[in-house]
């Protein structure tokens, strides 16, 4: 892996609003994973992310765990990103990875690009060795189709 970003893209013929409505639903994001870790969003999850929301997630990797997400960046209808993390003292000390999804309305649709920044992820060395970058690429161009599925052929772009 070169520097510390893998990034995916892909042209969803769907309006930039439709797909942020979509990334910006935690409960949603089931439905949009492509690794099939997610399995869903703890209650008190905010309806509509925003900067500094959190929300709670179960994912399951063999076993079951959780996360805790942050929201650290957001543009409406452009641009939003979540720091996760372990509950409790772990998430001072372990991961920090990003995901982030930037979109770009062009013709016919919309540019959908999601991002897997470790830079400031406590495993970073570790995350960027063997093939978890190319596992997780693969796993982000399935987000993107099942994205697609999900809201591609909406009116409006």
């Amino acid at each position: 892996m070169e520097g510390d970003v893998v990034s995916v893209e892909r042209v969803v013929h769907a309006p930039p609003d439709a797909i942020f409505a979509l990334v910006a639903d935690a409960s949603r994001h089931p439905d949009i994973d492509g690794s099939g870790t997610v399995r869903q969003a703890k209650p008190g999850a905010p309806e509509h992310l925003a900067l500094g929301s959190t929300f709670g997630m179960s994912m399951r990797m063999g076993i079951p765990y959780s996360m805790v997400n942050t929201v650290v960046e957001f543009e409406d209808g452009r641009r939003i990103a979540w720091q996760a993390r372990p509950p409790g003292v772990l998430g001072r000390f372990l991961a920090g990875r990003i995901w982030r999804y930037e979109l770009e309305p062009v013709d016919g649709g919309t540019l959908v690009r999601e991002s897997w920044d470790v830079s400031e992820d406590h495993q970073r060395a570790l995350l960027k060795r063997g093939k978890l970058p190319e596992i997780t690429r693969t796993n982000m161009e399935r987000t993107l189709e099942r994205i697609e599925q999900l809201v591609g052929g909406t009116s409006g772009s």
